[in-house]
């Protein structure tokens, strides 16, 4: 029995237990090591496309699957014995993923078959595959020398040891603070729903009539937002910003390691800096373009990112007193909060009761259903702490008792298209964050596995989970990455799904959202946990009008992670041996805003960035990338009708069916008729005609 490498589609996670990790992916390695060998030995004028390619594909199923779910659990049940077997088993599985590229037998059949008449006469997914597939070898160093694959094969080693290291130590030093307090008059100005939640926190922890606050998101940030106390909001601002960045857990050395061992991988691949070799086949093409791409959006909303900021410091003055002056970085939130109250006479905890997760969940379902043609159900669920469980049983087991399972079906056939888990709320064990992954991709005809992750507020006194606005947003678009997971019709499996360029791979998230300002679609999901009421209309204007609110500023916080990714990957040498918080402060000076006290480094806690060997490093651009094709694309839905069946499948059919199967910008094009126009995001944030062109 080997639990990790199951085929059940429905994971008995009970059985998924450390004491098996090392057994299952040590038989994972030899049968792919096997597979591997069986493809190397053929006679190249006897090989074909299905022995090579396809067999190539096939080869690492197994141990694919057992090492996803192991890192799977990593992320979301993280405990001792668990983080030592697999970081028993990560050198051995890394050195075999990174020596498949720098297989010199193995190149030798795949090329030989790539560059034979055989593969005109494949299908068009099927060239791109052969396309793909070679590109990827010789990517990864494949017609290297030997001295120069075994040195890759070192980096990527290295690389996967300290992005481990880089995460553990995010999620340790996060976990590493809590602030108890036991007198309720320090809490004036925090919202119910924080109070509550705090309180339930604090009765966990065995702490009686005391509210306990932690670094995760949905205990940290009303504090920052609502807190009248400035001198707890300067203490949880001072942990924040510490988080990786202190005593055992800081990961600053860590840092400098990560860049400079993927400054050299590139280099030894011929390329001049990192951020190169990683967009070479995504629609930005290379870091200038990328950069470009920052820069001129940047040179756009700067003048309305100074404003918002000069206006908040004289708010600020005018509310307190004091002379007009930069604020710390401990008061913005608070007093943004405090001025969006008295400009737009909205206060966000307003709108919770109107999003209770199951509520949104449903509205959300309903949301798809009309625009994709898909109908989906809940399953029932069973968790057990011990493997208990028969394969037979009827309850699909999950990995916590807050986790549930869902299935989709097509509504015109019924075909069963994908299943895939959710799990909402944060807890100790859990990474920061949210995400969706898949854990089985089906071939064609067979139905996909995924899953959806997030840290969002947490259900309070038998309440339900009462989100804010940010949060069912969040929620939206996890599940716009699912529903491109989950309907791929691709033959190929590695072109399947999400496997797209990285700047693509945001547009079916980030268009998803767009329905969580939508009137229409609102009204189908946001309903009062109680009455069952819509969301007053007052209510609703008041939301719509300040939907902008500050947009500028939130625009450029994205543009200066963007930036300062791109710099530290593109000109390493001109920063290396410099204090990682000055060099960020000199690379962001037209970036960030004029704050009384810096705030160190982000790059310390920037798990997107270092917490795996590429993520996404040199990449972060893409969230604004795609944020210019799905402002543009969602131009279709307007104007067509915003849950308009005929668009939806439209978007379906040329962009959440097609995966990488065909490239992103003919995929694009088919769906919109053009390239993209950069000019509806800044229509959409409110920010056309700022700036410069």
């Amino acid at each position: 029995m080997h639990p990790f490498l199951a085929p059940d589609f429905h994971i008995r996670w009970s059985t998924l237990v450390p004491e098996a990790v090392e057994p299952d992916i040590r038989h994972a390695l030899d049968l792919a090591k096997q597979n591997i060998e069986a493809i190397s030995a053929q006679d190249h004028s006897a090989a074909t496309y299905e022995s090579t390619f396809l067999a190539f594909e096939k080869a690492s199923e197994q141990l694919n699957d057992g090492w996803g779910r192991l890192n799977h659990l990593d992320s979301v049940s993280d405990n001792p014995a668990q983080r030592e077997a697999l970081g028993k088993m990560l050198p051995a599985v890394t050195d075999f993923y990174s020596s498949l590229a720098l297989n010199d037998r193995l190149w030798a059949v795949i090329k030989a078959v790539g560059d034979s008449a055989e593969i005109k006469t494949l299908s068009p997914v099927q060239q791109r595959f052969v396309e793909e597939t070679l590109a990827d070898f010789r990517n990864s160093g494949a017609d290297l020398p030997a001295a120069q694959k075994e040195r890759i094969a070192a980096i990527e080693a290295e690389l996967s040891k300290i992005t481990k290291e880089y995460s553990e130590h995010v999620l340790d030093s996060t976990n590493a603070w809590e602030l108890v307090i036991t007198d309720e008059a320090k809490l004036d100005g925090l919202p119910d729903s924080a109070k509550a939640g705090a309180a339930a926190n604090a009765r966990a922890k065995g702490h009686e009539n005391a509210w306990r606050f932690t670094l995760q998101f949905p205990s940290m940030f009303p504090i920052m937002q609502h807190l009248h106390d400035e001198g707890i909001r300067h203490q949880v601002w001072e942990a924040s910003s510490k988080i990786g960045a202190s005593g055992e857990f800081d990961n600053t050395a860590l840092v400098w390691r990560i860049l400079e061992l993927r400054h050299e991988k590139a280099t030894i691949l011929g390329h001049s800096h990192f951020a190169d070799l990683i967009l070479l086949r995504r629609m930005a093409k290379n870091g200038g373009s990328a950069l470009g791409f920052i820069e001129n959006l940047h040179a756009r909303i700067q003048p309305a990112f100074h404003a918002e900021f000069k206006q908040l410091a004289q708010f600020k003055a005018a509310k307190s007193g004091q002379p007009v002056g930069p604020l710390e970085p401990w008061e913005v939130a608070y007093w943004a909060e405090n001025q969006r109250k008295e400009n737009y006479d909205f206060d966000e905890e307003a709108l919770r009761p109107y999003f209770p997760v199951d509520g949104v969940m449903a509205g959300m379902f309903e949301i798809a259903s009309r625009l994709f043609g898909i109908t989906l159900r809940e399953l029932k669920t069973v968790f057990s702490n011990t493997p208990s469980l028969t394969p037979n049983s009827q309850l699909v087991e999950t990995w916590h008792p807050e986790c549930k399972f869902y299935k989709i079906h097509d509504s015109k056939t019924s075909a069963h298209l994908g299943s895939f888990y959710a799990d909402w709320h944060p807890r100790e064990s859990k990474r920061g964050g949210a995400w969706m992954n898949s854990l089985h991709t089906g071939a064609l005809g067979e139905p996909h596995l995924g899953l959806i992750i997030g840290n969002m507020s947490p259900p309070v006194d038998g309440k339900p989970a009462l989100l804010t606005h940010r949060e069912v947003e969040t929620i939206f678009h996890e599940f716009g990455h699912l529903l491109h997971g989950l309907l791929s019709e691709v033959a190929v499996k590695s072109l399947s799904g999400t496997n797209v360029p990285w700047d693509f791979v945001e547009l079916p998230s980030q268009i998803m959202e767009n329905f969580c300002w939508d009137r229409q679609s609102l009204d189908l999901f946001a309903r009062h946990f109680e009455t069952d009421e819509p969301i007053p209309e007052d209510l609703f204007a008041k939301m719509i009008a300040a939907k902008n609110y500050l947009s500028a500023s939130g625009f450029m916080r994205q543009l200066a992670f963007a930036k300062l990714d791109l710099e530290l990957h593109m000109r390493l040498s001109d920063f290396l041996g410099k204090d990682l918080d000055t060099v960020d402060r000199e690379v962001l000076a037209d970036y960030l805003a004029p704050l009384k006290t810096p705030s160190p480094s982000m790059m310390r806690r920037f798990s997107h960035l270092f917490s795996s060997p590429t993520g996404y490093a040199a990449g972060y651009y893409s969230y604004k990338w795609a944020e210019v094709l799905d402002a543009d694309a969602f131009t279709r839905f307007q104007n067509e009708g915003v849950l308009n069946s005929e668009t939806g499948a439209a978007f379906r059919e040329h962009i959440l069916s097609k995966g990488n199967s065909v490239p992103p910008d003919e995929l694009y094009r088919r769906f919109m008729g053009r390239d993209p126009d950069q000019e509806p995001l800044l229509i959409r944030a409110g920010l056309a005609g700022a700036g410069a062109a």
